[in-house]
């Protein structure tokens, strides 16, 4: 069903303006490109003028609507309740005045394609009289766990005495195991409010889409299917063709970054023998204490092994004085670089990450067993699904005072990198690898829902 003479249908994709959200719902419009759709990109002000989404080579359109802070995005309000307010308020009227501009061109806007983050769009779209389809960006196991509480199902807050808890479709759960907002209760009330309200009106929505792939969470998949009243699509995993089913021409990167990327890690790998370098990442938002970067950086070094460590310009200041030079080629730390082509990458053995849902599905495509270190939101989901369910991985233990010390930090690294149970974690993440390429590839899960979904949506706008 490759590029079709669909043209007239035109979606319109608006992601959460973060970096993690973006990502996966602009790979996400490139397939629906493939196929026929035409599709156009809006990002907040803000993202638009910081990531340049005008200078690339792509079949996809940009434009923009506005969060309220034009100049510096969430940096300019600071509070969050504050800045989801102004998203909204501001969100909802410039993603009309963006309708009705296109409504008076040859290229009406017929369907929008919106990031459930955001159930305000749902509403706008609905005014207009188009189709709604909300995109799930986490993983599902999360998003059911949220639509648990969100109908009152999980009895909050949870106190330790009430594990093991049980919910269909997922592994036993212990408390430490739940998204950071109910593991810890009360905190970040404002985005544990924002998670929760993704499914205040998906029953109003025409489909619904979720960034996975059918036989990496089949359980929780089906389970959650039951209870939801609209279509659930697995339409993942959402990273470049290239690395994939390479159907897409010229999708070699996400294309998309707030950060400036440094590309002297490609060349300084290509140095590094295979499986012997340790890749470190905590994505685009953690911010580690500086007694945390110090046992980090103790616990790389103690290892023995090379490592590539991602450092963003605003944590360089925590990284131990001294470290840098200290470690000589045996590391390099870089400020932000393309992930999905360092993890490609023969010389990489062990991805050491936070567990967000792209860098850990990311790794799953490219068959790169884990260390995970969560830090909040959905990441402690992930990992206990990365060590006790796709078994690609080992999650670190931390002590009372919050901190992971350097020994565990190196008995990790030595679990995946060497022994037999690394042998098995490897063997685990290339099944992953082949399973994830089966499902986008021609006549795979993935595949077919997402032909299924241009199939309604056609239907849908004639």
């Amino acid at each position: 069903m490759e590029k079709k003479a669909n043209n007239r249908v035109h979606v319109l994709v608006i992601p959460y303006p973060s970096q993690g959200h973006i990502n996966p719902m602009l790979q996400f419009s490139k397939r629906l490109s493939s196929k026929g759709l035409k599709a156009t990109f809006a990002t907040t002000v803000f993202i638009s003028e910081t990531m340049k989404p005008e200078v690339l080579n792509s079949d996809i359109d940009f434009d923009t609507i506005s969060d309220g802070c034009d100049k510096g995005g969430f940096f300019e309000v600071g509070s969050v309740d504050d800045y989801l307010v102004r998203l909204q308020t501001v969100g909802s009227k410039t993603l009309t005045e963006l309708i009705i501009k296109h409504k008076n061109s040859p290229r009406p806007i017929d369907c929008i394609l919106y990031d459930a983050f955001l159930p305000w769009v749902l509403d706008v779209a609905q005014q207009f009289g188009l189709v709604g389809i909300a995109f799930f960006t986490q993983a599902c196991a999360v998003n059911y766990i949220y639509y648990y509480a969100h109908n009152g199902l999980l009895s909050l807050p949870i106190s330790s005495s009430m594990t093991p808890i049980v919910i269909p479709g997922l592994p036993l759960l212990d408390l430490r195991d739940m998204p950071s907002f109910i593991y810890v209760a009360g905190s970040y009330p404002s985005y544990f409010e924002l998670v929760l309200n993704q499914f205040s009106n998906t029953d109003k929505a025409d489909f619904i889409v979720v960034n996975t792939f059918y036989k990496l969470e089949q359980e929780v998949v089906d389970s959650m299917s039951k209870v939801m009243t609209q279509p659930l699509l697995t339409i993942g995993p959402t990273i470049p063709s290239m690395y994939l089913d390479k159907r897409l021409e010229n999708d070699k990167d996400y294309d998309l970054n707030l950060f400036k990327l440094d590309s002297t890690s490609t060349c300084w790998l290509t140095t590094k023998p295979p499986c012997s370098v340790v890749y470190v990442s905590f994505g685009s938002m953690a911010n580690l204490t500086i007694d945390q970067m110090k046992e980090l950086a103790r616990g790389l070094k103690q290892t023995g092994f090379h490592f590539l460590w991602v450092v963003r310009s605003s944590e360089l200041p925590k990284v131990p004085h001294g470290f840098i030079e200290e470690m000589g080629d045996k590391a390099l730390i870089v400020t932000w670089i393309p992930q999905t082509e360092v993890l490609a990458n023969e010389a990489i053995g062990c991805f050491f990450t936070h567990c967000g849902w792209n860098s850990t599905i990311e790794a799953l495509c490219l068959g790169v067993p884990m260390v995970a270190m969560p830090q909040w939101t959905d990441q402690t989901t992930d990992a206990k699904l990365v060590e006790d369910v796709w078994k690609v991985g080992v999650r670190v233990n931390v002590k009372e005072d919050g901190i992971v010390s350097g020994d565990e930090i190196d008995r990790c690294i030595r679990q995946v990198m060497e022994g037999e149970q690394g042998i098995e974690m490897k063997r685990n993440a290339m099944k992953w690898k082949e399973l994830a390429a089966e499902a986008v590839c021609e006549g795979g899960s993935s595949d077919k829902n997402i032909d299924e979904l241009v199939s309604k949506i056609l239907a849908r706008c004639k």
